[in-house]
């Protein structure tokens, strides 16, 4: 009964018109991004995070959980259409969804696309109702050495699983961990790493590091390119269903994709890149055809599109019931919660189940509102592709700095988000994964104040950590997938994951 008064209490919340309006300016803003290769949800949302300061904490939140997995089904759009991936997470659906429109089959392949995410979605947003109670309960039990162990699993965690080197992931994590330093100890009441610089003295600011990092350093990053021609379908979009035998050759690999991406969305550094990745490998490997593969195999659209959907949404729930951000995005929503004065935990459940469920309600509109508004608005979107890059680029910078000088009304946060932008850009050409640097940076004063917490009730023992069954579970954990790492054929395994043939 619990249960069911809490989904009536979600929708109550999710079905007023301002949540609703939220949510579908969420869903279209992230359908675009997806479409629009180069921009992507974790700018998007690093651009937009200022505006949500004037709402309420829950419209905002749909807002920008609404850009987050729209943008799963707008990258879609344009990887099947003219072999563009508009987000990452659609690189896979270049491989079989462009061939397939290259056949005629642009219809089917955008519908499967579609109607697999939605299904995806809807399966995985119920997971989320029904497994982040009874996780939010345990997280109730956690003290300080359990919540320390856990921000070190998901750390470790977010290495062994981010593409790229291993070396550069720990060495960004590090980075975000020193970052997070900056600013006055609360203990001490003295300055650290300010290096006299008043401004300083309150630490970096969450929204200039974001908007640095992911747009400022993006933009820089697509001009470098330079202009590239964009050449879209020539061909008209035919009906958009798919056929008997496309169709029953897509359910299973749906039903697979959408298992696989909901428990890697959950895992740390998964999300919907890695579903995306070991769906389409899982598929190639269990088909009878895997020739098809690369050449229009319709399982190589279903299987990836839902898994990337279903990662999406699963990553919320380590977000919203324990607090530990799994990937980008999520961290920015943390920190999203962590300016509205919500401290995100298993007792956000609690103290704010009108956000809580309001929030799960609307990703079941979202989706629904998604595939109502995909299909179509195709051609538009293919439309918005011929706009040079060198138009759109002055806006997005335009927005960066009036949204980073909003929050906190500094020039200084704006010159912090340009020095963060060239940073980025150096990331970019490093290839050094930027996500592990905001996890680090979110969970590194997190991870500070309770390892003082625990040294506290344990008398400086640090044997507290081992000595609590929870913790030391943890902790071992942790040793081991540093294992797995060192190991040869794992490292081999995930260069493989993230290949993209």
């Amino acid at each position: 009964m619990d249960f069911l008064s809490n989904l009536a209490l979600g929708f109550e919340v999710a079905l007023t018109p301002i949540n609703l309006l939220f949510a579908l300016v969420g869903c279209l803003v992230g359908t675009l991004i997806g479409v629009l290769p180069g921009i992507g949800p974790v700018a998007t949302v690093a651009m937009l995070l200022p505006l949500t300061f004037q709402l309420e904490p829950v419209s905002g939140l749909i807002m920008l959980a609404g850009i987050f997995y729209g943008a799963q089904y707008g990258g879609s759009t344009t990887a099947i259409l003219v072999n563009l991936p508009g987000e990452s997470s659609s690189v896979v659906t270049c491989l079989d969804g462009y061939q397939m429109a290259r056949k005629g089959r642009a219809g089917a392949a955008l519908a499967i696309a579609a109607l697999g995410s939605f299904f995806a979605g809807t399966v995985s947003t119920a997971l989320i109702a029904l497994a982040a109670p009874p996780l939010a309960k345990l997280g109730q039990s956690f003290g300080a050495p359990e919540y320390f162990s856990l921000m070190l699993f998901g750390l470790i965690a977010a290495v062994a699983l981010a593409s790229g080197s291993v070396p550069k992931a720990i060495a960004m994590i590090f980075l975000g961990l020193l970052l997070g330093l900056v600013g006055t100890d609360a203990n001490t009441g003295s300055e650290r790493y300010t290096f006299g610089v008043a401004a300083l003295s309150d630490g970096i600011g969450f929204v200039p590091l974001a908007i640095g990092l992911f747009g400022i350093g993006e933009i820089i990053a697509n001009l470098a390119k330079g202009e590239e021609s964009r050449s879209v379908l020539n061909q008209p979009i035919d009906k958009l269903w798919p056929n008997k035998q496309e169709f029953r050759r897509s359910v299973p690999a749906v039903l697979r994709g959408t298992a696989l991406g909901s428990v890697l969305g959950v895992l740390p550094g998964g999300g919907a890149i890695l579903s995306s990745f070991a769906s389409y490998m899982v598929e190639k490997k269990i088909s009878k055809n895997p020739g098809e593969f690369g050449h229009g195999a319709v399982e190589g659209v279903a299987g990836p599109e839902a898994a990337n959907n279903a990662g999406a949404q699963t990553s919320f729930i380590p977000t919203l019931t324990l607090g530990i951000p799994g990937n980008a995005v999520m961290a920015l929503m943390i920190g999203a919660m962590t300016i509205h004065g919500i401290q995100p935990g298993p007792l956000v459940m609690v103290e704010k189940p009108d956000l809580f469920w309001g929030l799960v309600v609307s990703m079941w509109i979202g989706n629904l509102m998604l595939l109502v508004i995909n299909l179509p608005l195709i051609g538009m979107w293919v439309k918005l592709l011929q706009v040079p890059y060198r138009y759109l680029y002055l806006a997005v910078l335009v927005f960066c700095g009036i949204g980073v000088y909003a929050v906190g009304n500094s020039a200084f946060d704006v010159l912090l988000a340009a020095m963060f932008g060239a940073v980025g850009y150096m990331f970019i050409r490093l290839n050094c994964e930027a996500a592990p640097l905001l996890l680090g940076f979110i969970l590194g004063p997190l991870m500070e104040e309770n390892l003082r917490r625990a040294m506290l009730i344990g008398s400086g023992d640090p044997m507290i950590f081992v000595n609590r069954p929870i913790s030391l579970g943890l902790l071992i954990a942790t040793v081991l997938l540093i294992g797995v790492l060192l190991l040869p054929a794992a490292r081999r395994g995930r260069e493989e994951a993230f290949q993209e043939e």
